[in-house]
């Protein structure tokens, strides 16, 4: 019996996210690397739960998801996204984004085929293409906002494209794709006859005005789109693993044969507590979490200004890209660790988002922390001014 490793782990290294994690546990530091989201989840979500438990909806659901949970979602991507979807041939709940994202991947995907991504990428989509032996292609985007520019894309596209993946809002960057851009995209999906996967979980995290637009819900990308999203961080609920992918039939009935193959299915009662949240809360709730964020943002981002780490400002989802290169070292994980030395305040290395060395420069922070651990890591980075 070989003794060798699996081929497909040789790409595979542990996430930075993790590793800087665990950095900052060690020195019990404030850890803004990984995006946990520490704040509270509404009471409607936790107590519909337990209520779920305490019923005894404690087994196995569908392999799609608990009924109750796939039409609440076809209700909200009606009203939400513009995207009509039949709860029972068209909706698939799973472990996570993440792991919807991974059951398209292994669905729809064959060895060798070529995924576009915009970069900064968020590294478990890469993962995810490289445990399916697909082969990432980035297109390279422009900060402060990162745009990209239409050449890129064609410069980049071969016979053996297969997909794109658009990340909006993004991770890590904060980009909130327009519409004339996710038109282009749509335009050059089409003429390319390439499948589009969307990461939409930071859907509610909006700044400054800013509406979200699914880009399945543009004409003729219905057919082509796997819409993903999830609600670990809508409802602050992240160890929950719910997420879920939206595509037509026939592509929504193999990525439900991989859920089935890889996770079974997500957890019951914490599948119900999720419809629960989506048909009880107020539309407040919504209008609040932007005007809470926003306001976390632009306390974090002014710390950042104040330390001299300039701050590509997001335009939504809840990590800011800042400019460390001031501080010493020559890598990104070198001046992430000598932050966290300096100040115990814990982010993730630029290397984990870009493929080359603009990666150096940055650093990615998550700010969906609670008031008080906000304010400490902004006063922390604040004395680096």
């Amino acid at each position: 019996m070989s003794r060798e490793s699996n081929q497909r782990m040789a790409g595979l290294a542990q996430s930075e996210i993790r590793a800087m994690t665990a950095a900052c546990a060690r020195v019990k530091g404030i850890n803004m690397a990984q995006g946990v989201c520490d704040t509270p989840s509404p009471l409607q979500v936790i107590q519909a739960a337990q209520r779920a438990m305490e019923m005894g909806l404690n087994t196995y659901t569908r392999f799609d998801g608990l009924a109750e949970l796939r039409h609440a979602l076809a209700e909200k991507l009606v009203e939400y996204n513009g995207i009509h979807a039949d709860p029972d041939t068209e909706i698939t709940v799973s472990a996570g984004a993440t792991g919807s994202f991974h059951c398209a991947c292994l669905g729809l995907l064959n060895p060798g085929d070529e995924v576009m991504l915009f970069e900064p990428t968020y590294s478990y989509h890469i993962s995810a293409l490289l445990a399916v032996e697909a082969v990432p292609r980035l297109v390279r985007t422009h900060a402060p906002e990162w745009t990209f520019r239409l050449p890129d894309l064609d410069r980049i596209v071969t016979k053996r494209t297969k997909a794109i993946v658009v990340n909006t809002p993004g991770n890590p960057s904060g980009k909130v794709f327009t519409r004339r851009e996710l038109e282009q995209i749509a335009e050059f999906a089409q003429r390319h006859d390439l499948f589009v996967f969307t990461d939409e979980m930071y859907e509610y995290f909006l700044f400054d005005g800013r509406e979200h637009l699914s880009l399945a819900s543009l004409p003729g990308m219905v057919e082509r789109t796997v819409t993903i999203s999830g609600y670990s961080k809508t409802f602050s609920i992240t160890g929950w693993r719910i997420g879920y992918s939206v595509a037509q039939a026939r592509w929504a009935q193999i990525i439900g044969a991989m859920n089935d193959l890889l996770y079974v299915c997500a957890p019951a009662p914490l599948q119900y507590g999720v419809a629960a949240g989506i048909r009880e809360l107020d539309p407040s709730f919504y209008t609040d979490l932007k005007t809470e964020y926003q306001a976390k943002r632009d306390r974090f981002c002014g710390a950042l200004v104040k330390a001299g780490l300039p701050p590509c400002v997001p335009q939504g989802a809840y990590y800011v890209l800042a400019d460390v290169s001031r501080l010493p070292g020559e890598t990104g994980k070198a001046r992430a660790l000598y932050l966290l030395d300096k100040t115990g305040v814990a982010g993730v290395p630029g290397e984990a988002f870009f493929s080359g060395a603009e990666g150096h420069k940055f650093i990615r922070f998550c700010f969906a922390k609670t008031e008080s651990d906000l304010e400490t890591a902004c006063n922390r980075i604040e004395q680096l001014g």
